[in-house]
């Protein structure tokens, strides 16, 4: 129903008894002008109320009258409509001869309505481009639909059939101008494969360095990638020390990548994941029919499978000591024997051997043979723990931030100064591999304002400190007693531990930021 729809009573005439009934059509005062029928257009109308008296009545001019009004008035509000709307509309009869075509319509394909209106569309535009035609021979609705009516336009184009009981008449064709999202989407494609061609080519000069891998500026860390590097060259055997999730498979994979050996396999042995059982067949492997259930055809061993290349035992603290005199005898003899065989085979793997262990305690324990750890610790490297290089945290935040974000489809979100500090003090026990699986956790829980406080998981916040929202008191502090020298020193390290973050840096000095700024300002910091 229109808005400009009246009741009948609305402009009917007071009942005087002038008129004769007899040539009058009669109907309800409360009859609508859009109920009644075309054919009662030309006659004088009577009004009766609910009780049956007359009321009123319309002589067919006023009807008329009336009538043209109303479409006067429908008209303007309609062309205002029209001309308002930023997107471009065409309306067009059951024939595809244009009735309306706007202001917008005109600016987005470059047609003035002097030229267009009164001609078939089919005259400026290929029919097959048109959704607005498939829709009058159809009667279809399209919503939102992607399409080019010409090479240079993308729009984004809604119709609808335009219907007078039930008789198609028309179709309307309302079309969103996203040529600019198109540029702007193609601009993004081009420079994402721009910068996809410049990560290849870090990668590729990345891969010169088989340490590129291991992230972090730590002077400890530094100090242990110097000294494998140096031992990569040589066939000497390596024992790298770490606690669990430090990254030690890391540096024995760059050792062996880095080493004469590159080109051969690098094959690693859990010592801790395999039953005592079955780890010397794992290890020397078998020759058939060496037991009851072993494979016809025999089995190769790490041994086998390394040679030429770099044997990797991990968790070697966890071999037991009947194994460790085979190990022992082996890297002695440098020659070995499968299980169920007399033959002897040559020995020539290098062996990258770490532990989480304390391995001169477990010798005087008396669960560690010495003369094996000698064998081993030719060279020791000792990676240290997250806790002990807080300064590399936030490079590793947003390097895995950076991975899972892409592997889940993610924006990159902003990390909260907050979070950031947290990280900061938080303990580590997992060292990087927690870290990893705690930023994975963040980035599936993530919104998309960014990572905040209350996306970290519990254990980060039950480790005996403060919520990050209410930090504690750190021995990093701002005191007025202190010379400008020790306090710009002061301010030097926050920033440097926090790596730049100034909300996290002032949360460290126990001071506002608004404080830190201006500090920042009286020493000229950068």
């Amino acid at each position: 129903m229109i808005p400009f729809d009246l009741t009948l009573n609305a402009i009917a005439l007071p009942w005087d008894e002038t008129p004769s009934r007899k040539h009058l059509v009669t109907l309800s005062q409360e009859t609508l002008l859009s109920a009644l029928d075309p054919s009662m257009l030309c006659q004088d109308i009577a009004l009766i109320n609910s009780k049956g008296d007359y009321v009123g009545w319309i002589p067919h001019s006023l009807l008329t009258h009336t009538l043209y009004n109303l479409w006067q008035t429908t008209s303007h509000f309609y062309e205002a409509l029209l001309q308002a709307v930023e997107d471009a509309v065409t309306v067009v009869d059951q024939n595809g001869i244009v009735l309306s075509w706007n202001k917008s319509a005109e600016k987005l394909y470059q047609c003035d309505q002097e030229e267009i209106i009164g001609k078939p569309i089919t005259d400026f535009f290929k029919e097959e481009s048109l959704m607005l035609m498939n829709t009058l021979k159809n009667g279809t609705i399209i919503e939102h639909q992607y399409n080019q009516s010409r090479s240079d336009v993308h729009v984004l184009v809604s119709t609808r059939p335009i219907e007078i009981n039930k008789q198609q008449v028309g179709g309307l064709s309302v079309e969103r101008n996203i040529n600019d999202l198109v540029r702007l989407n193609e601009g993004l494609a081009s420079q994402t494969a721009y910068i996809q061609a410049l990560e290849q080519k870090i990668d590729t000069i990345n891969a010169n360095d088989p340490f590129h891998k291991i992230k972090g500026r730590s002077p400890e860390l530094l100090s242990a990638i110097t000294l494998a590097k140096k031992v990569a060259r040589t066939d000497a055997s390596v024992l790298i020390n770490g606690e669990s999730g430090v990254g030690k498979e890391l540096f024995a994979q760059a050792i062996h990548k880095a080493s004469s050996r590159a080109k051969k396999p690098f094959v690693d042995l859990n010592c801790g994941a395999i039953p005592a059982s079955l780890f010397e067949s794992e290890l020397f492997g078998y020759e058939k029919g060496a037991f009851t259930g072993a494979a016809r055809e025999g089995k190769q061993g790490k041994f086998d499978l390394a040679k030429g290349g770099t044997l990797f035992l991990d968790e070697i603290g966890e071999l037991p000591l009947d194994l460790q005199v085979k190990l022992l005898r082996v890297l002695q003899e440098r020659d070995y024997y499968r299980v169920g065989g007399t033959k002897a085979i040559p020995f020539d793997v290098r062996i990258i051997a770490a532990t989480n262990r304390n391995l001169e305690e477990m010798i005087s324990e008396g669960t560690f043979r010495q003369d094996l750890y000698y064998r081993l610790n030719v060279v020791s490297i000792q990676i240290p723990p997250l806790r002990s290089r807080i300064e590399d945290i936030p490079e590793l935040v947003q390097l895995f931030v950076q991975e899972f974000s892409n592997k889940y489809h993610r924006p990159i979100p902003t990390i909260a100064p907050e979070v950031m500090y947290t990280f900061l003090h938080h303990p580590w026990g997992g060292n990087i591999r927690q870290l990893r699986n705690t930023i994975e956790h963040m980035i599936i829980l993530a919104d998309e304002d960014g990572i905040h406080p209350h996306h970290l998981p519990n254990n980060l916040l039950m480790n005996g400190r403060k919520s990050p929202t209410q930090p504690e008191a750190l021995p990093i502090e701002l005191a007025p007693q202190r010379g400008d020298l020790e306090e710009l020193k002061t301010i030097q390290q926050a920033l440097e531990k926090t790596y730049g973050n100034k909300s996290a840096a002032a949360k460290m000095l126990g001071i506002s930021r608004v404080t830190l700024y201006n500090k920042i300002r009286k020493y000229k910091l950068n």
